[in-house]
Formats: structure tokens, sequence, C-alpha cells
């Protein structure tokens, strides 16, 4: 392909090249931009762009514009074809059916040409931006953001968030709260969408992550991991539970999110316009979780009804049950959702006979159990009670077998890396672990201790001592001394 060299640069193109990259766009945006820009402008002047070649030197001081066209003897289209004759003049090599680049004078596009380009212009800087910004928010999926109250339409608040603006729609509204000009407002980041307006950032206040976002805030043993969190249910506006748990056992899980006299939970919930927020202890034992999940009512017992439909029992006593069911079932609906069980709480004056025999036959199973020294030796993570079977088989798979592999994989950070573990399978699995299973060192054998003391009481036995009269050695079997003949007897002093 022949080609001639080009016009001279273009230096306004290539100052406008240079604040670009200046201004934070990347080389590759850039050149798409100008690219895209000059194209626009060439098919305006010309009809089409598809001949249209943009040139850019290494050290980006130089750009330059393009026609390619066939050589041909006979012209059908000037804009894609140049005449053999007048293509030597421009480069003496040109032969027919070869391409030449005829160089493109920018200063005669006309005012339509120009104004075509600022426009693909623009819009190639408002795409950009707009995908940079769409970027760095999807990043933030789940973090907590604070905005200003910008305005309200049909029950749509509208956030003022700096570079873009937040969208807080009626459903992850509280209720209870009403704003005004310039209010601030804190919300979590759910979902980040494009729109040819612009960036739409969704908030919400009455997302469960919320208030798991804020808690890490005010706890720094959830950051640290020291205390991690189970599960968060809300009723958005009214109550929240949040199970929690810890890895060490000298650590309160809960008190740790409380706080000394409620002093980390109060800011969580002034944030939420005084909700109510239960914090309780997760445990494996769904009888344990059960009622510690219906607080803050007291609970006598729990009777597992059905395991396989995951159905309980829960007996309260007569003045504890308006506080176990709540105003209009909420904090039995809320204990529900926390453990996902079925549980249907009664009095227990409401109990039947053979639910009562029940419930008394599972306490006494309880106890002995409790006072039993008989222990069943665990090893592996399938023979826990009550594993996930699917997080058994992905571990498995990664070749952790063992409940002392898994606990050393949870140390080093290698449980992370496996695709399909969540972070709720790894927390609840630490838990069933921590509840079932009592690490214990080797100790000596009885038989060594019995060989020991075989061997302490053959020294104690062969223990020689000398004859008072002449010195010779005797034994404590003697009763004479072999020697001198005298008699012996041994006597322990007090």
């Amino acid at each position: 392909m022949a080609s001639k060299k080009s016009e001279p640069k273009n230096e306004s193109i290539s100052e406008a090249f240079h604040q670009l990259l200046e201004k934070g766009f990347s080389e590759e945006a850039v050149i798409n931009i100008i690219t895209n820009t000059l194209k626009a402008a060439c098919k305006r002047r010309y009809g089409t762009a598809e001949n249209c070649i943009v040139k850019i030197s290494e050290d980006f001081k130089d750009v330059s514009v393009f026609q390619r066209k066939v050589i041909v003897d006979g012209v059908y289209d000037p804009n894609t074809e140049i005449e053999i004759d007048e293509a030597k003049e421009l480069n003496p090599d040109s032969e027919l059916g070869l391409e030449i680049d005829i160089p493109i004078n920018l200063s005669e596009f006309d005012r339509s040409a120009v104004q075509t380009g600022k426009q693909t212009a623009h819009q190639s800087f408002t795409e950009i931006q707009k995908d940079s910004l769409y970027a760095e928010y999807k990043m933030k999926i789940g973090e907590t953001i604070i905005g200003y109250y910008q305005r309200e339409r049909k029950d749509t608040i509208y956030v003022d968030l700096g570079k873009v603006e937040g969208v807080l729609p009626p459903r992850n509204q509280l209720k209870t709260e009403r704003y005004e000009k310039n209010d601030r407002i804190k919300a979590l980041i759910v979902d980040v969408k494009k729109s040819s307006s612009g960036l739409q950032i969704i908030l919400s206040r009455t997302d469960p992550d919320f208030v798991r976002s804020l808690l890490e805030v005010e706890v720094p043993e959830l950051y640290d991991k020291t205390v991690e969190i189970f599960k968060v249910v809300r009723e958005p506006g009214y109550r929240t539970k949040v199970a929690v748990f810890s890895k060490r056992e000298d650590i309160d899980p809960v008190g740790s999110c409380v706080g000394l006299k409620g002093g980390r939970i109060k800011g969580v919930i002034t944030e939420l316009g005084n909700e109510k927020i239960d914090v309780l202890k997760y445990d494996p034992d769904p009888r344990v979780f059960i009622k510690n999940a219906l607080s803050p009512a007291e609970v006598s017992a729990v009777y597992i009804r059905d395991e396989g439909k995951r159905q309980a029992l829960a007996v309260v006593p007569e003045n504890q049950f308006s506080l176990a069911i709540g105003k209009q079932g909420l904090n039995v609906r809320l204990a529900n959702r926390l453990c996902d069980w079925n549980i249907d709480v009664k009095t227990e004056e409401e109990c039947s006979a053979e639910e009562l025999d029940e419930l008394v036959a599972e306490s006494r199973k309880a106890v002995q159990e409790l006072f039993n020294d008989d222990y069943d030796e665990i090893t592996t993570i399938q023979e826990l009670p009550g594993v996930d079977e699917n997080v058994a088989a992905i571990l498995k798979e990664n070749n952790i077998v063992d409940i002392e592999d898994f606990m050393a994989a949870s140390e080093n950070g290698e449980l992370a890396n496996i695709q399909g573990l969540t972070e709720e399978n790894i927390a609840t699995l630490l838990a069933l672990i921590e509840s079932s299973v009592e690490f214990i060192e080797e100790e000596e054998s009885e038989s060594d201790v019995d060989s020991s003391d075989a061997v302490d009481s053959d020294d104690n036995s062969e223990e020689v001592y000398e004859c008072p009269e002449c010195g010779a050695a005797i034994t404590i079997d003697m009763t004479t001394c072999p020697n001198c003949g005298v008699g012996l007897s041994f006597e322990e002093e007090e």
C-alpha cells in the first residue's frame, strides 16, 4: 500500500490530547475519544468514515488524519477511489489496485463537521466518566455512605453524594423518618445502575446488612473477626435481632457488641431512629438458639417436634407469653427468620400432659449427656453432628477432611480462597466445632504409669542399709546380720 507523508501536526489536537491526560483520563481512553471525534467529522464532511485513518505518534505530539483510497483507472466514487495519474503525483510508486493514504486538511472542515465532532467528543467524555464512576461505586456495594437530602419526588428521596446522585426508594426508607433540605443521610449502597440521565446509586436504610455495617464500625472485635455476626433479621423501624458468636471462649460476643453500659449499641440505635435491637448469642444447638432468639422473653424449655420439617415448641411462663410473641407477633416472627425454624410458643398451662412428659424426658436425657464421661472421638468434618453435607463436600474437594486441617486453614486464611464456601458457612462450622469438639492433649498411658510405679517399688525393696554393729550391708527383709549374727529390727521414724 502506497502512502504519502502527512500534513504538519495539528497543534490544537495535540494540546487537547495532553490536557485530557492531565485530567486523569487513560491514554487508551483519550486515543479513542480523539479517533472517534475525527472520524465523526470526516463522516459529516465526506459521507463515510470507513476509509478514515487516524494516526497518532508514540509521543502523542503528532495527530494526522487520512483518507484511504484505492488506485483505479477511471474513478466511480471520488471518496474511496483515486486516479492512477493523480496517485503517482502523490507517490511515484503507486500502482493500480493498491491503496494510498491521502492527508486531510482539518482546517477545510465546515462548521457542521466541526460541530458533529464536538458532540461526539462530549458524548465520549460522558460515557468514560460514567464508566469510571460505575466501576468505582460498583466496588462499594455493601458499604455505608453519607449524603445530604436534595429533593423528593413521588416519595423517592434523592441524595447528594458529591460526584453522583443517590436514590432512596420508598421501600428502602424507614417509615418513621422525615427529612428536610440538606439533612444528613447515612445509608447502605445496595445497587448501581446506569441510566440515560447518568449514574444511579440505589441506597437503603432498611436492609439487614445496614445494621451489620453500622455494628462493624462500632465494635472493634467485629472488625478483627474475634467476634462474628451469624445472621441479622429486621422489621425496619421496629425491631432487629442480631446473632453473634466468638471464636475465643474468654470473650463474650454479646457484651462486646453491646459495650459498657450499652455504649456501643446506643450509636446504632440512634442511627436507626431508636429501633429496638436484640443482640443474642448464636448456638449450633437449635434448642439453645431458639431460646436465645426469643429474648427478651424467658423461655422455660424448647421441644423439637420435627427436626426434618424444622418445627419446634417453646414453652414459656404465663407472664412471659405476650413478651415472647411480641406486638402483632413481631418477636416470634423475627425469631423464626433468625433460627430458620417454625416456632410455636405456648404457656406451661397450654401444653398437654403428653408434651410435658416429652419435655421432661428430653431434659433428663440432656442432663445425662451433660454428666456422661464417655465421649465419641470425632476427627473429621463429616462426623460433626448437624454439619452441612454440601460444605463438607466442598472442603473435601479442597483436601480438607480433618477438623484439625480445617482449623489450621481458618487461622492462616486459606478458607477465604475456596470457591463456593461463604463466610456464613465458615462461621457456622466454627461455631459447630466449638460446641461439639473438645481438643485434648495426649496424656501418659496408664501402663507407662504402672511400670513407673513398679520400678519405684523395686527400687524401694532393694534399698541397702548398714549393720549398726559391724557395718556390713543388710536389706530390709533380713532378721539377722549375715556377718556378725546380731538380730535386726526395722522401724519407721515418725
